[in-house]
């Protein structure tokens, strides 16, 4: 299968409405971990990069539209992530053309994805009915956004992260102030931030400080998920971590990395923005 062979984002494309992976184009991990010192072969985290797809459609063996909500899972080990736009064109190009069925649909959109990915990524298709799984809820946790900074710095300063007063604990914080920056378009994108520990308890001030300062930062939605595990763990030493970044859609995708200390499941929980 060809693929892209330079970034579609920031470009002006021409779209293609009949089935093309070939519009799909990696980014390698590596390209963002190696500025935060990660080595590939021992990374310091689990975890996977959840994407929801609101406007994926197709035509059935009939030629009859239909509509779907698909959600997207990578793996945190595959070799790279795939871009978004290119992702997005990539799902236009399902538009016209006609699978026999929505299990179809995902058996392409999997094997696709797993080979540019360089990981086994999974694929869910849901109806645009299914309120129970695509409803809202809110964000875990405490939310922190009521407390006040000594000062706003707004490049990003691990130093700002402090333990608080009181004992070992176990809790989930929650923030809904995060902006970062595309790293080719320079457009900002917003998120939730869930952060859920164990050990000694963090200054809540203290890390609302630390979120603003990633006010001009630029990096792709999973380098500034795995920014914030790694300075987290790095500065507080917590005995088990989870961060998970809720990112607002955009080109009718959100996504959703999430990154722990230990094994375990992610859900998909669509917040108010997303």
């Amino acid at each position: 299968m060809n693929m892209r062979t330079e970034n579609p984002l920031g470009e002006k494309v021409g779209y293609t409405f009949t089935y093309d992976p070939a519009q799909l184009f990696p980014v390698e991990r590596a390209l963002g971990r190696g500025a935060l010192g990660l080595d590939e072969g021992a990374l310091p985290f689990y975890g996977e990069d959840i994407w929801t797809a609101w406007e994926l459609s197709w035509l059935d063996g009939k030629g009859k539209p239909v509509s779907a909500v698909a959600e997207i899972r990578f793996p945190s080990t595959s070799r790279c992530i795939v871009e978004s736009k290119s992702l997005k064109l990539y799902l236009n190009s399902f538009n016209m053309s006609r699978f026999e069925c929505a299990v179809k649909v995902r058996e392409a959109m999997e094997a696709d994805l797993s080979r540019v990915a360089e990981g086994e990524v999974t694929v869910a298709i849901f109806g645009c009915d299914d309120t129970e799984v695509l409803s809202v809820e809110k964000a875990g946790g405490t939310c922190i956004d009521h407390h006040e900074a000594e000062a706003y710095v707004y490049d990003v300063d691990a130093s700002l992260l402090k333990h608080g007063e009181g004992e070992m604990t176990e809790e989930t914080l929650c923030s809904h102030i995060l902006r970062t920056n595309c790293p080719v378009t320079g457009q900002p994108d917003w998120a939730t931030v869930e952060i859920t520990y164990s050990g000694k308890k963090i200054d809540e001030a203290a890390l609302f400080a630390y979120l603003v300062s990633f006010r001009t930062h630029t990096g792709y939605h999973e380098n500034c998920v795995e920014t914030l595990y790694t300075d987290i763990m790095t500065r507080l030493a917590p005995t088990f971590l989870t961060v998970v970044g809720r990112f607002t859609r955009r080109g009718g995708l959100d996504i959703n990395p999430c990154r722990s200390s230990a094994p375990k499941s992610f859900s998909n929980r669509r917040l108010v923005r997303q």
